[in-house]
């Protein structure tokens, strides 16, 4: 297991569309994916259950992977935060 803090940086937060970004992502590997926030984690392979962290813009989260691919899988989640989800 491999966790990483990350930042949301585009404007709106976790909305929809970067959670469908997530899951879309984390799908394609075998590994699982638990997101935090503060006291809250979720299932990072879905949606409803990321809707849920309400993260808004400057919100830090703990991606944590755990699986056979997860160093992989962390990267590729990790990327995604960092491109801002594409949205700027």
């Amino acid at each position: 297991m491999i966790k990483k803090v990350v930042e949301v940086k585009n404007a709106v937060g976790l909305h929809v569309r970067p959670a469908y970004l997530i899951v879309k992502e984390a799908s394609k590997f075998k590994s699982k994916l638990r997101l935090r926030k503060d006291n809250i984690e979720v299932d990072g392979k879905s949606m409803m259950e990321l809707m849920m962290l309400e993260a808004g813009k400057g919100t830090k989260l703990v991606i944590i992977a755990d699986g056979s691919d997860e160093e992989e899988l962390l990267d590729s989640i990790e990327k995604l935060f960092l491109d801002k989800f594409g949205e700027e």
